[in-house]
């Protein structure tokens, strides 16, 4: 079973690598290049987070990603 979440792109126009939203915990919010270390996160805590660069030069791009489900089976328990 697949699930779609979102991650925020960032172009800061011209040829520079694009960013990623890395934490939103932070003021500012914190950016990497490296896809990988990007923030995986629900459609309305993406959408927040692409209200914020508003008003910045970055242009913020939602980007959907597949992400599988997986369920965490304990000792002794089995899996529905």
């Amino acid at each position: 079973m697949k699930n779609t979440k979102f991650v925020v792109k960032l172009n800061r126009g011209g040829n520079l690598v694009p960013a990623f939203v890395q934490r939103i915990d932070q003021t500012p919010i914190k950016t990497t290049t490296n896809r990988k270390l990007a923030l995986v996160m629900g459609r309305f805590t993406a959408e927040d987070a692409i209200k914020s660069f508003q008003n910045s030069r970055h242009v913020p791009e939602l980007v959907s990603v597949q992400v599988s489900a997986w369920t965490v089976q304990t000792v002794g328990e089995e899996l529905l």
